[in-house]
């Protein structure tokens, strides 16, 4: 009894300090502010997964500060309830939603086409849109879903553009990967977890080549004035846990520590319109500040073996 006592008083006081400090908390989780002023009237930006969450709130950013802004999605119903609320917000917005499923190669080819023939420049090109925990599924062309959407549709969708970046020079390349590429390891042997599956850890692993990915490119573009950093935009209070109960009642009962959508785009719209980037590439940043890469996430040997086995599943030459 005097056990269940002192248990019930605990609990008590923590959630007595939680609201007394609540504020402090907010203050603390929201993390670094995107405090740039910088216009970006005549600029093109291409959003991916722009009809929710960080891709919604970078999508209106960039609009407010005077860009054409494509939002690539899946669901175009949505994406055009987005579109409307954020000229809801900003009568002015220029915005515009075309369809991209990342979990096809066919629409990400049909996607590019269509908007290399009607798109003259593409200065900002931000790879947002993902998956995380979802049950063992795979895309339209065999790949498991979580490498197939974060990274391999991504890697296709910038190659695609990559020409069209490079004409629009000075142009950015914003890749959103995760804290959780810490946790990642590329398992070449079983890329696609047909021999053993774990959600989070195909999570991780494709994270971890979001990261690997952004390296390489930079390295890659070195001389085009197109730079690629990645980010990580935080614990974010969205409904990317759709696919597994646990974190989102999770992410419920703590949302005062979590970010909101608006503080988790910060990072993405640093690295998208923040003056004193215009020439670093290859970085990893998180509350707008440069932040720490694993190991894994450093070694150029997995980075230019990933890029092989990307360009070879994908049938392209990237060079």
């Amino acid at each position: 009894m005097m056990l269940l006592l002192l248990i019930i008083a605990g609990v008590g006081v923590v959630t007595l300090l939680v609201i007394v400090f609540s504020s402090h908390i907010r203050k603390y989780a929201a993390g670094g502010v995107c405090n740039c002023t910088a216009r970006l009237d005549g600029k093109t930006a291409l959003i991916t997964g722009a009809n929710t969450g960080i891709g919604k709130e970078t999508a209106l950013d960039l609009a407010m500060r005077g860009a054409r802004v494509v939002m690539a999605c899946r669901d175009v119903e949505k994406g055009e309830e987005a579109a409307a609320s954020i000229r809801a917000a900003y009568p002015k917005a220029q915005v515009e939603v075309r369809e991209l499923d990342l979990a096809d190669t066919c629409s990400i080819r049909a996607f590019a086409q269509k908007f290399l023939r009607e798109v003259n420049q593409l200065h900002i090109l931000i790879n947002n849109a993902g998956v995380m925990m979802c049950p063992y599924t795979k895309t339209v062309d065999g790949f498991e879903m979580h490498i197939g959407v974060n990274h391999l549709g991504h890697f296709l969708l910038t190659y695609l553009l990559i020409g069209l970046l490079k004409r629009s020079a000075p142009a950015r390349i914003v890749v959103v990967s995760s804290l959780a590429h810490n946790f990642g390891w590329i398992r070449f042997h079983d890329l696609h977890s047909q021999g053993s599956y774990n959600s989070g850890l195909a999570y991780c692993q494709s994270k971890l080549a979001n990261v690997l990915f952004a390296r390489e490119l930079a390295r890659r573009l070195q001389g085009t004035n197109v730079t690629v950093n990645s980010v990580h935009p935080g614990t974010v209070n969205s409904d990317l846990t759709r696919h597994s109960t646990l974190m989102t009642i999770l992410f419920t009962v703590s949302s005062l520590f979590l970010k909101t959508p608006r503080e988790g785009s910060q990072t993405s719209i640093y690295c998208a319109v923040a003056e004193e980037l215009h020439s670093v590439s290859g970085k990893h940043f998180s509350d707008c500040a440069p932040a720490f890469v694993a190991p894994q996430g450093r070694s150029e040997e997995t980075a230019r073996r990933l890029w092989d086995i990307s360009c070879e599943l994908l049938g392209i030459e990237w060079d």
